[in-house]
């Protein structure tokens, strides 16, 4: 069955269009939001309830809402940006560097190629009453994918990134789900304890 047989999208600008409309407009997103809960990553579910609304507003990401065809229940979201992106020569392939280098900024003598790129900033599953059960991570992904695919054709560009925890556990589900590691990035001073990103890539 097809993926868009089970589950559809919707971009939170939807709501936010109707501004104070109680039934349809940001009230009805917020309370809608706040029944996410994922206990498996509490900075997935204090984005979406915290921020995800101001940085649409602001332009900043756009955040979209995956629903159950069948039951209209809230499984999941993510959240999407365009963000500049320096790739290092070394990290990647020869192939991938010739692809890079038709949409990239070529800086030699540092080997590093720069480009707008799109970065899916949040992605995770609503596990209230159970309905992270009804959607895959990877069905989560392939919902991301074909909203970027869109924009990409209107757009152009051709990589998308994204940054995880360190944890072979995720690792192992992003590249089954073919992104490529090239490199990591340490998080924002002002963290406790220094903490590393792992940045992966896919080509569109």
């Amino acid at each position: 069955m097809p993926i868009t047989d089970r589950f559809f999208v919707i971009n939170i600008r939807k709501y936010l269009a109707l501004g104070n409309d109680c039934e349809a407009g940001e009230p009805a997103l917020v309370r809608l939001l706040s029944g996410f809960s994922c206990p498996k990553n509490p900075d997935v579910e204090r984005f979406l309830k915290k921020s995800s609304i101001e940085f649409t507003k602001k332009n900043q990401s756009v955040t979209y809402l995956v629903f159950s065809k069948e039951s209209g229940e809230m499984l999941g979201y993510f959240a999407l940006a365009l963000k500049p992106l320096t790739v290092r020569g070394e990290t990647v392939s020869n192939t991938v560097k010739r692809k890079l280098l038709r949409i990239s900024e070529l800086d030699k003598e540092s080997d590093t190629y720069t480009m707008s790129a799109y970065l899916i900033a949040q992605l995770g599953k609503n596990y209230t009453g159970g309905r992270n059960d009804e959607i895959t991570g990877k069905e989560l992904i392939e919902l991301a994918w074909m909203i970027i695919e869109k924009t990409q054709y209107m757009m152009g560009g051709m990589v998308t990134f994204l940054e995880a925890e360190n944890e072979e556990r995720l690792l192992s589900f992003y590249r089954d789900n073919r992104f490529s590691q090239f490199d990591t990035r340490q998080a924002s001073p002002g963290k406790d304890e220094p903490h590393e990103f792992v940045q992966l890539l896919r080509l569109l």
